[in-house]
């Protein structure tokens, strides 16, 4: 092969290796396969328009597994020896969307209005959808901020390891946090230099007080711990009406009598049955004749 053809064939061949995958198509039935795990697993509702961000979340194992089939996929994650596999599914399947200083009201209604009365008590509280951590963090600021450094930790849950693993290493895009305060970047995060330039890490001080574990919603605490403030936020609107019921009563039962639940502005618990009382949108008390919210 003369010099010309020889240089063609390797072009030839990293163009190949570029080249995208075939992309697998995912039938109606295979998607309602996975609608019925994800629904059994972790008890979220996958809506119809949902099946091109299945596919799309799923190619990529497929290949790398060298399946041409999300059937045969299928057949695999169902094999009895297959727990890891399961739990990566879960992790692809799981929506994960978060940054710092989200729906900001919460955090500011908690520094003026709930922590003011904690102040040399000591403060449990449990983010349990945690994600990537910016919604556990942010919340560790708030409370150093307003509390120093007195008795108080917190409890960062998710079902998703893999997002759990990106918490538990508190290093983040700056993007992420432009909506913290200043003073709270400076004081509670260090700007990344060399391989991390561009990014932010978590002051190892407060990473201290927060605990990160995995927890599915679905199921009761073992633990037996209570808390005084539970954030839930932007999750019960992947959940149907069932579903939410049994995950506010697992949250009910590890709330302290007086104490606050906290879920999105854009969800409510509206035809549920809780004694759970509004206090203000989206904020909720356990019943209690003990310290509560103003």
């Amino acid at each position: 092969m003369g010099r010309l053809e020889g240089q063609l064939a390797r072009d030839a061949a990293r163009a190949d290796a570029l080249r995208p995958p075939d992309v697998i198509p995912l039938k109606e039935r295979e998607f309602e396969r996975f609608r019925h795990f994800i629904h059994e697993r972790a008890g979220i509702s996958l809506a119809p328009h949902k099946r091109q961000m299945v596919s799309a979340r799923l190619q990529r194992r497929l290949h790398h597994l060298g399946l041409h089939s999300f059937d045969a996929y299928l057949d695999r994650v169902f094999e009895p020896d297959q727990d890891q596999e399961r739990q990566h599914l879960v992790d692809l399947l799981t929506t994960n969307e978060t940054y710092f200083y989200r729906e900001p009201a919460h955090f500011e209604y908690l520094r003026e209005q709930v922590l003011p009365t904690y102040h040399g008590l000591g403060l449990r509280l449990w983010s349990a959808a945690c994600s990537t951590g910016e919604e556990v963090y942010t919340l560790a600021m708030v409370l150093a901020d307003a509390l120093g450094p007195g008795d108080w930790h917190i409890l960062g849950t998710d079902i998703s390891q893999r997002v759990l693993e990106q918490a538990r290493q508190g290093v983040y895009p700056l993007e992420r946090a432009r909506h913290l305060p200043r003073p709270w970047l400076e004081r509670y995060c260090l700007k990344g230099v060399r391989a991390q330039a561009g990014n932010l890490l978590i002051d190892p001080k407060l990473k201290s007080r927060v605990t990160l574990k995995q927890h599915n919603l679905l199921q009761p605490r073992r633990d037996g711990e209570s808390f005084d403030i539970i954030f839930l936020r932007n999750v019960l609107i992947y959940f149907d009406p069932p579903t939410k019921q049994r995950v506010i009563d697992r949250l009910f039962a590890s709330l302290r009598p007086g104490g606050l639940l906290f879920i999105s502005h854009v969800e409510s618990l509206h035809g549920l049955d809780t004694p759970l009382i509004m206090i203000r949108p989206s904020i909720f008390q356990r019943p209690s004749t003990q310290r509560g919210a103003p």
